[in-house]
Protein backbone atom coordinates (compact mmCIF):
# COMPACT_ATOMS: atom_id res chain seq x y z
CA UNK A 1 0.00 0.00 0.00
CA UNK A 2 1.35 3.21 -1.06
CA UNK A 3 1.71 5.74 2.03
CA UNK A 4 -0.31 8.72 1.58
CA UNK A 5 -0.61 12.55 2.67
CA UNK A 6 -3.54 13.16 5.22
CA UNK A 7 -4.47 16.29 5.93
CA UNK A 8 -6.65 16.81 9.53
CA UNK A 9 -7.45 20.28 8.26
CA UNK A 10 -10.83 21.35 7.36
CA UNK A 11 -10.03 23.35 4.63
CA UNK A 12 -7.90 22.05 1.61
CA UNK A 13 -5.53 23.75 -1.09
CA UNK A 14 -6.67 26.12 -3.76
CA UNK A 15 -7.04 24.11 -6.35
CA UNK A 16 -7.53 26.98 -9.23
CA UNK A 17 -6.16 30.72 -9.98
CA UNK A 18 -9.17 31.70 -11.42
CA UNK A 19 -11.96 32.91 -8.14
CA UNK A 20 -14.63 31.92 -9.98
CA UNK A 21 -13.35 28.26 -11.00
CA UNK A 22 -12.51 28.19 -7.13
CA UNK A 23 -16.23 28.62 -6.36
CA UNK A 24 -17.29 26.13 -8.69
CA UNK A 25 -15.04 23.52 -7.02
CA UNK A 26 -16.85 24.22 -3.53
CA UNK A 27 -20.32 23.70 -2.42
CA UNK A 28 -22.29 23.14 0.45
CA UNK A 29 -23.61 19.86 0.74
CA UNK A 30 -27.23 20.83 0.57
CA UNK A 31 -26.63 22.07 -3.48
CA UNK A 32 -27.33 18.71 -4.87
CA UNK A 33 -30.46 18.15 -2.64
CA UNK A 34 -31.52 21.73 -4.35
CA UNK A 35 -30.62 21.04 -7.77
CA UNK A 36 -31.94 17.57 -8.21
CA UNK A 37 -34.72 16.76 -6.15
CA UNK A 38 -36.76 18.80 -8.80
CA UNK A 39 -35.00 17.02 -11.29
CA UNK A 40 -36.16 13.33 -9.50
CA UNK A 41 -39.77 15.16 -9.14
CA UNK A 42 -39.99 15.79 -12.72
CA UNK A 43 -39.03 12.14 -13.85
CA UNK A 44 -41.29 10.52 -12.03
CA UNK A 45 -44.27 12.76 -13.44
CA UNK A 46 -42.90 11.98 -16.95
CA UNK A 47 -42.65 8.26 -16.15
CA UNK A 48 -46.56 8.07 -13.92
CA UNK A 49 -48.59 10.54 -16.14
CA UNK A 50 -46.94 11.61 -19.35
CA UNK A 51 -45.58 7.93 -20.51
CA UNK A 52 -48.94 6.58 -18.46
CA UNK A 53 -46.50 3.89 -16.87
CA UNK A 54 -47.91 1.40 -14.22
CA UNK A 55 -47.23 1.67 -10.77
CA UNK A 56 -45.76 -2.05 -11.14
CA UNK A 57 -43.08 -1.02 -14.26
CA UNK A 58 -42.28 2.11 -12.63
CA UNK A 59 -41.21 0.86 -9.52
CA UNK A 60 -39.63 -2.03 -11.59
CA UNK A 61 -37.22 0.93 -13.20
CA UNK A 62 -36.65 2.73 -10.50
CA UNK A 63 -34.89 -0.17 -8.43
CA UNK A 64 -33.11 -0.84 -11.60
CA UNK A 65 -31.93 2.58 -11.61
CA UNK A 66 -30.79 2.28 -8.04
CA UNK A 67 -29.03 -1.12 -8.66
CA UNK A 68 -27.59 0.87 -11.80
CA UNK A 69 -25.78 3.62 -9.52
CA UNK A 70 -24.89 1.41 -6.90
CA UNK A 71 -22.48 -0.42 -9.70
CA UNK A 72 -21.58 2.38 -10.93
CA UNK A 73 -20.28 4.21 -7.53
CA UNK A 74 -18.46 1.28 -6.82
CA UNK A 75 -17.07 0.92 -10.70
CA UNK A 76 -16.20 4.70 -10.65
CA UNK A 77 -14.63 5.61 -7.67
CA UNK A 78 -12.01 1.81 -7.62
CA UNK A 79 -11.17 2.28 -11.47
CA UNK A 80 -11.24 5.77 -12.44
CA UNK A 81 -10.83 8.02 -8.54
CA UNK A 82 -8.36 5.83 -8.21
CA UNK A 83 -6.69 5.36 -11.51
CA UNK A 84 -3.17 6.97 -10.63
CA UNK A 85 -1.82 8.12 -13.80
CA UNK A 86 1.53 9.56 -14.93
CA UNK A 87 1.71 12.26 -16.83
CA UNK A 88 1.24 15.94 -15.05
CA UNK A 89 -1.66 17.11 -16.89
CA UNK A 90 -3.44 13.77 -15.83
CA UNK A 91 -2.17 14.09 -12.39
CA UNK A 92 -3.57 17.41 -12.14
CA UNK A 93 -6.94 16.09 -13.66
CA UNK A 94 -7.14 13.42 -10.97
CA UNK A 95 -6.52 15.59 -8.46
CA UNK A 96 -9.27 18.05 -9.02
CA UNK A 97 -11.50 14.67 -8.73
CA UNK A 98 -10.78 13.10 -6.18
CA UNK A 99 -7.07 13.02 -5.14
CA UNK A 100 -7.60 16.38 -3.26
CA UNK A 101 -10.54 14.58 -0.93
CA UNK A 102 -8.26 11.92 -0.19
CA UNK A 103 -5.63 14.79 1.47
CA UNK A 104 -7.83 16.65 3.10
CA UNK A 105 -11.05 14.47 3.97
CA UNK A 106 -12.59 16.58 6.16
CA UNK A 107 -13.25 19.70 3.82
CA UNK A 108 -17.16 19.81 4.37
CA UNK A 109 -16.80 21.94 0.59
CA UNK A 110 -15.44 19.20 -1.58
CA UNK A 111 -17.35 16.07 -0.17
CA UNK A 112 -20.32 16.10 -2.71
CA UNK A 113 -19.87 16.56 -6.34
CA UNK A 114 -20.81 20.23 -7.41
CA UNK A 115 -23.01 20.21 -10.16
CA UNK A 116 -20.82 21.92 -12.67
CA UNK A 117 -19.38 18.16 -12.56
CA UNK A 118 -22.09 16.39 -11.40
CA UNK A 119 -24.73 17.69 -14.34
CA UNK A 120 -22.65 17.09 -17.20
CA UNK A 121 -21.96 13.31 -16.20
CA UNK A 122 -26.30 12.88 -15.48
CA UNK A 123 -26.54 14.24 -18.82
CA UNK A 124 -24.27 11.96 -20.49
CA UNK A 125 -26.24 9.24 -18.34
CA UNK A 126 -29.02 9.86 -19.28
CA UNK A 127 -28.39 9.84 -23.02
CA UNK A 128 -27.03 6.43 -22.68
CA UNK A 129 -29.88 4.89 -20.99
CA UNK A 130 -32.31 7.26 -23.81
CA UNK A 131 -30.21 5.40 -26.81
CA UNK A 132 -30.64 2.04 -25.09
CA UNK A 133 -34.16 1.68 -23.57
CA UNK A 134 -35.62 4.48 -25.22
CA UNK A 135 -38.68 6.00 -22.62
CA UNK A 136 -37.80 3.33 -20.25
CA UNK A 137 -34.76 5.84 -19.42
CA UNK A 138 -37.02 7.68 -17.63
CA UNK A 139 -38.28 5.56 -14.90
CA UNK A 140 -35.12 4.06 -14.60
CA UNK A 141 -32.65 7.08 -14.63
CA UNK A 142 -35.45 8.42 -11.77
CA UNK A 143 -33.97 5.11 -9.64
CA UNK A 144 -30.28 6.25 -10.83
CA UNK A 145 -30.54 9.71 -9.98
CA UNK A 146 -31.88 9.34 -6.74
CA UNK A 147 -29.08 6.67 -5.57
CA UNK A 148 -26.71 9.51 -6.60
CA UNK A 149 -27.86 12.10 -4.48
CA UNK A 150 -28.25 9.60 -1.45
CA UNK A 151 -24.77 8.56 -2.25
CA UNK A 152 -23.80 12.60 -1.69
CA UNK A 153 -25.76 12.87 1.24
CA UNK A 154 -24.67 9.77 2.63
CA UNK A 155 -21.12 10.66 1.99
CA UNK A 156 -21.22 14.02 3.62
CA UNK A 157 -22.66 12.36 6.56
CA UNK A 158 -20.28 9.66 6.88
CA UNK A 159 -17.13 12.45 7.42
CA UNK A 160 -19.38 14.37 9.41
CA UNK A 161 -22.08 12.80 11.43
CA UNK A 162 -21.11 10.78 14.74
CA UNK A 163 -23.02 7.22 15.02
CA UNK A 164 -23.23 5.40 17.92
CA UNK A 165 -24.44 1.34 16.90
CA UNK A 166 -25.95 -0.38 14.31
CA UNK A 167 -25.46 0.10 10.46
CA UNK A 168 -24.35 3.48 10.31
CA UNK A 169 -21.40 2.83 12.65
CA UNK A 170 -20.36 -0.07 10.51
CA UNK A 171 -20.99 2.20 7.21
CA UNK A 172 -18.67 4.74 8.45
CA UNK A 173 -15.86 2.37 10.03
CA UNK A 174 -15.57 0.79 6.40
CA UNK A 175 -15.10 4.31 4.72
CA UNK A 176 -12.76 5.58 7.35
CA UNK A 177 -10.68 2.17 7.08
CA UNK A 178 -10.62 3.30 3.22
CA UNK A 179 -9.16 6.58 4.11
CA UNK A 180 -7.03 6.13 6.88
CA UNK A 181 -5.94 2.17 6.80
CA UNK A 182 -5.71 1.16 2.78
CA UNK A 183 -7.25 2.88 -0.03
CA UNK A 184 -6.78 0.12 -2.19
CA UNK A 185 -9.87 -1.18 -0.31
CA UNK A 186 -13.16 -0.25 0.70
CA UNK A 187 -14.26 1.32 -2.35
CA UNK A 188 -18.09 1.09 -1.54
CA UNK A 189 -19.73 4.13 0.19
CA UNK A 190 -23.27 3.82 0.35
CA UNK A 191 -22.95 -0.61 0.73
CA UNK A 192 -20.27 -2.38 0.94
CA UNK A 193 -22.03 -4.80 -1.42
CA UNK A 194 -19.66 -4.66 -4.50
CA UNK A 195 -16.55 -4.94 -2.41
CA UNK A 196 -17.62 -8.17 -1.31
CA UNK A 197 -18.58 -9.63 -4.71
CA UNK A 198 -15.14 -8.32 -6.03
CA UNK A 199 -12.90 -9.01 -3.22
CA UNK A 200 -12.48 -5.57 -2.67
CA UNK A 201 -13.90 -5.80 1.21
CA UNK A 202 -11.54 -5.56 4.34
CA UNK A 203 -10.61 -7.96 6.66
CA UNK A 204 -12.64 -6.92 9.39
CA UNK A 205 -12.12 -7.88 13.03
Amino acid sequence: MKKTYISNSSESVRMFKSGFMESLSKVPFYVPLIVYIPVIIWFIWKSLFSLNLSALTFSAYVTAGFAVWSFIEYFLHRFVFHFHPTSDWAKRIHFIFHGVHHDFPNDAGRLVMPPSASLPLASLFFLLFYVILGNMAFPLFCGFITGYLIYDMVHYALHHATFKSGFWKKLKKHHMLHHYSDDTKGYGVTSDFWDKIFRSDFIKK
